[in-house]
């Protein structure tokens, strides 16, 4: 299958991870993990600082490549099909599975600019079609009351909260079939952050969302399913009520219950 397109057939959007590494200078910064993220769910990845959550939501869609001495072994596939190996573009992966980053970081370009660009490096230059995507990106992204006359003003003078969704906005104009988000919400105020977690709520009935924090409470409020990582180590993956109630590894109900991180 060519990940630069979609099938006809409107993909699930699952995850299916198998004994992954990853390695940074030789070292062993994470790993094995095997897990099957559900599609047109929320996952949420938690765990103590540098525990290895942020390394492997960058492996979902290959970001890690881009860091100097870093290795990931092991296969990760979307609805099947690899995202690693000979013969698969990274770029058309990060198409595919989109990512929103902690720190909101919106081009130095207008509002509609920030939006239409990953639709114009893909090639698409038609002023009507572009225009409709953008528009209904930023609608997805619950912007659109907000700067719908102000879509050529620069989207550097937007609040924070504004431009973490505008950046939720540029993802999704290139219609992903996975958001990954890491600490989306961490920079914001309390207002900002129910913004983004009722966002996150309607992405995840047409994507798959995968996000990592540090909020327990915010893991509970918005995620299906949780998966505790500790020390490189994915210690426990399950439902997120289990997680929060019934874990069944200690390490998991020690951190759940504030003993430790």
């Amino acid at each position: 299958m060519n990940l630069a397109v979609k099938t006809t057939e409107a993909p699930a959007g699952s995850l299916e991870v198998s004994d992954l590494y990853v390695y940074y200078s030789g070292k062993k910064a994470m790993g094995p993990v095997t897990l099957t993220i559900p599609g047109k769910q929320v996952t949420a990845l938690i765990g103590p600082s540098g525990c290895g959550k942020s390394t492997f939501l960058r492996s979902l869609n290959r970001m890690n490549e881009m860091i100097p001495g870093c290795k990931v072994e092991g296969e990760v596939r979307l609805d099947h099909e690899p995202i690693y190996g000979p013969g698969v573009d990274a770029v058309a992966v990060r198409r595919r599975i989109g990512m929103v980053f902690q720190k909101s970081n919106p081009f130095p370009k207008s509002i509609y600019e920030n939006v239409a660009y990953g639709l114009r490096i893909g090639g698409m230059n038609d002023r009507s079609e572009l225009g409709g995507r953008v528009e209904a990106a930023i609608k997805q992204a619950a912007l659109w009351e907000e700067v719908k006359d102000r879509m050529h003003e620069s989207a550097l003078g937007l609040s924070g909260g504004q431009q973490q969704r505008l950046c939720i906005a540029r993802a999704l104009a290139v219609a992903p079939d996975v958001i990954l988000m890491d600490e989306p919400a961490s920079a914001l105020d309390p207002i900002a952050t129910a913004h983004i977690e009722e966002l996150i709520h309607e992405l995840a009935r047409d994507y798959t969302v995968v996000i990592v924090t540090h909020n327990m409470q915010q893991a509970a409020r918005v995620s299906h399913n949780t998966a505790f990582f500790y020390m490189g180590d994915l210690i426990e993956f399950d439902r997120t009520e289990v997680i929060f109630t019934k874990p069944k590894q200690a390490r998991t109900e020690d951190y759940i219950t504030g003993r430790f991180g």
